[in-house]
């Protein structure tokens, strides 16, 4: 028993109370379902049932004979009477893309993503934008019928309908009197090369002026196509939040200049999207292809330049002559739909190309290994365009070639959940106050419709990413509801195509033709599963996935050794991007300890106490065979008959052993003071242990933070977390995949650091809605004040702190029947105010 302050809420104000709280977790210890005590996630609120929803008339329809045939756009559009009190809802899913117009204005994209063979359901309230007497609904439909990370091979089709708040249909797709015309979008070229190995194919467009008054003009004349209906589809909720494609417009001209094209290439750029079409991986062979702006684009390259920086007015014109460019900086890394309203007198081509970041003063389109590039060749005329898919970006460079272009605007509207208005951070160290935007900035770009690894060259939902991203997402939104979509999404399936049984996908929903799999990511699975239902408190999605985490489990149990590790693991074991990854042949200790937590994991999940069991066997395994007195080593090998362990030693190795609780500060006492004081960001100066490889920002830096959280080391964790990330947020705004530019600046995992900074130096170390508690421990920490807000299920919790003297003055507010828990671990007197 401890005595600690308690802060009880009732209606938004505050009491005092000193009390007993011998129920309280003590910190740094592990309470069931790892993180360890305060610093755990024990978030939860069952989530909200959604009922299955269900069309009145719609049916599934799709041009004729054209649902399997690649990256065709149809359009499709219904002239409909706006009912007597104006309340209407369209109702629609699709296969893969839609983005809906009403009388002209973008009302949304969509649909949510959900698994092989079913489909989310989105809802859109028009009311408000319906105008009296006739009004054009239209919709555009994007079909790819490509393998990929992003979006599945599966026919194309749209079904909606418009339907009144008393249940009248205004419109339904595959209906016979108040049907959508369909056709095909010929505007936009077919026959054109992926954008990524991961994501289907890339945009070129051959657009006349006015091409877009097919979904802007009622009386715009269109010959309608043979419609076919479509076989009928399952149907989940979407239940994610709908994103608010605000538009944002660049803030400054960073460069403009000439631009010289035609020039010869040596050894052109091929990425894998172009060169390994075929069985495995969807597409149009090169010798199909009806261009490549990849390749011609690496024959461009920059003239004179005038590098001068412009301020540029929110919405306000720019003119790129013939054969010249302009590079445009938004300000921070975004994502969303590149828009541009464009006028030229004589037929011109565009060229929209786009990164995160300035290649030495320069925009680098295939930087990441995609082809940031947008193609537009424009008729004369006026243009309203905007590309169908989201792209991220901090730099867009506009390149005009054979006649001017004027634009009279250029934007980006973006794409990202909404529901972070009210995560709030700031803190005497103005810097920390960049990392928290950053964190957030983030996560918002991630968490769509599931948590993806990046907004840019792959938006998939990848596993162990989710792990971090998931705990990010209940302390920026305070909900769940992302999470259990992502989560669903595993469990639909009948099985996953191309994968060994009881495996699953490293990401997801995705297709996998090639059989690539990373069989200990799924792992990760196992171990947000466990934090999830102690976020949620979601009971019925655990129990539904009990079956697919003992078949994951079985999977295993086919490669243990006598020693009862895991040995020659197939597929792509990855540890991190690191030296790690080198070493993970024939046993690999990282991945045997994180198969330990997992089995540990679905021990308490599922009361099954025989994995507890395993979990500590392999545990004490791992000690005897890993640990060479020293480190930890990263792998063993068999040699003639004989396991063998390996002198290969990396830092992330070391972090594996601490998190997944095969070492503790206790027992490698030596260790540990070793990490502690000689690792970290500053290593790479120092050069201590050089004989141990570095770890990268995913994950071992994560993990580290998370170390040292366990012990209450508050100002190391500020220091670090500054060391770590503060380049990253001043330079894109968002926080990356490694520790250097050279991959995604703009990863979904890394907005775990806002969990850092909300636990570690404002002091919310945990919320636990169901049990209305919020856990608070005032760190030591050299600022002056701190203050932030966290949304909860219930309302919002606001916590500020400021140093007065040897006092530490604080206030906290949490929601209607929560109460607070404070330890106060400042080494100040505590006072309310």
């Amino acid at each position: 028993m401890r005595n600690i302050l308690l802060v009880c809420s009732v209606g938004g104000f505050c009491f005092l109370a000193w009390g007993a709280a011998g129920a309280a977790p003590a910190a740094g210890g592990e309470a069931p379902g790892g993180g360890g005590g305060f610093f755990r996630n024990l978030f939860g609120r069952p989530a909200a049932k959604a009922e299955t929803p269900k069309f009145t008339q719609a049916k599934p329809v799709w041009l004729a004979g054209r649902e399997r045939e690649m990256n065709v756009q149809a359009g499709f559009r219904a002239l409909l009477e706006a009912p007597p009190h104006g309340k209407a809802t369209l109702r629609l899913t699709a296969s893969c893309l839609y983005r809906v117009f009403l009388n002209g204005a973008f009302v949304g994209h969509g649909p949510a993503r959900g698994p092989h063979g079913f489909f989310r359901v989105d809802e859109w309230d028009l009311s408000g934008r319906l105008t009296g007497g006739r009004n054009l609904l239209a919709i555009e439909v994007a079909g790819y019928n490509v393998n990929s990370y992003y979006l599945l091979d599966q026919p194309s089709f749209l079904q909606a309908e418009m339907v009144t708040s008393e249940g009248k249909v205004l419109a339904a797709t595959g209906a016979k009197n108040n049907g959508f015309d369909g056709f095909p979008i010929t505007n936009r070229v077919q026959k054109t090369q992926r954008y990524s190995f991961q994501r289907p194919f890339s945009e070129v467009y051959h657009l006349p002026a006015r091409s877009d008054r097919w979904r802007t003009d009622a009386e715009a004349v269109m010959e309608p196509a043979p419609i076919a209906i479509q076989p009928a589809v399952a149907l989940l909720p979407r239940r994610v939040p709908y994103p608010e494609f605000a538009t944002r417009s660049p803030v400054m001209r960073v460069a403009g200049g000439e631009i010289k094209t035609g020039l010869p290439v040596a050894q052109p750029w091929k990425d894998r999207s172009l060169t390994a079409i075929g069985p495995k991986l969807g597409g149009f062979p090169a010798n199909e292809l009806a261009c490549a702006p990849s390749l011609e684009l690496q024959g461009f390259a920059n003239g004179a330049t005038d590098a001068t920086a412009l301020a540029l007015e929110p919405n306000g014109a720019i003119a790129v002559g013939r054969n010249r460019f302009a590079i445009l900086d938004f300000g921070v890394n975004l994502t969303g739909f590149i828009g541009a309203e464009i006028e030229c007198q004589k037929r011109a081509r565009l060229f929209l190309t786009f990164d995160e970041i300035l290649s030495n003063g320069d925009v680098n389109f295939k930087r990441l290994d995609c082809v940031n590039i947008i193609e537009l060749n424009l008729e004369p005329g006026r243009h309203r365009f905007e590309s169908l898919e989201p792209y991220t970006l901090r730099y867009l460079k506009i390149i005009a070639l054979e006649a001017d272009c004027a634009a009279a605007k250029i934007y980006l509207r973006e794409y990202a959940n909404p529901q972070v208005k009210d995560a709030a951070f700031a803190a005497s160290d103005p810097r920390l106050d960049r990392l928290f935007q950053a964190a957030r900035e983030t996560f918002r770009q991630n968490a769509t419709d599931l948590f993806m690894d990046c907004p840019s060259r792959e938006r998939a939902g990848w596993l162990c990413d989710s792990y971090f991203t998931a705990r990010a997402a209940f302390d920026l939104s305070g909900n769940t509801v992302v999470e259990k979509n992502f989560l669903e999404n595993y469990l639909r399936p009948a099985r996953f195509e191309h994968l060994p049984e009881g495996m699953l996908p490293m990401c997801y929903p995705a297709d996998h033709n090639d059989g690539v799999f990373i069989p200990n990511w799924a792992l990760w699975f196992v171990l947000e599963l466990e934090e999830y239902a102690d976020r949620s408190g979601d009971r019925p999605l655990v129990e539904a996935l009990r079956g697919r985490v003992l078949k994951l489990l079985e999977y295993f149990r086919t490669f243990h050794n006598s020693d009862g590790l895991l040995e020659k693991l197939p597929g792509w074991v990855f540890v991190e991007w690191s030296k790690a990854n080198s070493f993970v042949q024939d046993v690999n200790y990282p991945s045997n300890m994180l198969y330990a937590r997992a089995l540990a994991a679905a021990a308490r999940l599922y009361n099954l106490p025989q994995l507890r069991r395993q979990a500590d066997q392999i545990r004490e395994t791992i000690r005897r065979q890993s640990f060479d007195g020293e480190f930890f080593v990263d792998n063993a090998v068999r040699k003639d008959g004989r396991l063998e362990s390996t002198r290969n030693r990396t830092e992330v190795c070391q972090y594996f052993a601490f998190y997944f609780d095969v070492a503790s500060p206790e027992t490698h006492s030596g260790l540990w003071e070793k990490l502690a004081r000689d690792f970290g960001p500053r290593r790479r100066e120092t050069k201590a242990h050089p004989e141990v490889h570095p770890a990268n920002a995913f994950i071992g830096n994560v993990l580290r933070l998370e170390l040292l959280s366990r012990q209450g080391l508050s100002q190391q964790i500020l220091d670090e977390a500054v060391a770590y990330h503060l380049y990253m947020a001043d330079r894109t705004g968002t926080l990356w995949e490694h520790d250097r530019e050279t991959a995604s600046c703009n990863h979904g995992f890394a907005s775990h650091l806002a969990r850092v900074l909300n636990r570690d130096v404002l002091g919310v170390q945990a919320v636990d809605a169901r049990r209305k508690t919020v856990f608070v421990r005032f760190p030591k920490v050299d600022l002056d004040w701190c203050s932030g807000s966290v949304p909860t299920p219930d309302g919002r919790l606001d916590l500020r702190w400021r140093k007065s003297g040897q006092r530490l003055l604080y206030f906290a507010s949490a929601p209607r029947g929560y109460r607070v828990e404070i330890e106060n671990a400042s080494g100040l007197e505590l006072a309310a105010e």
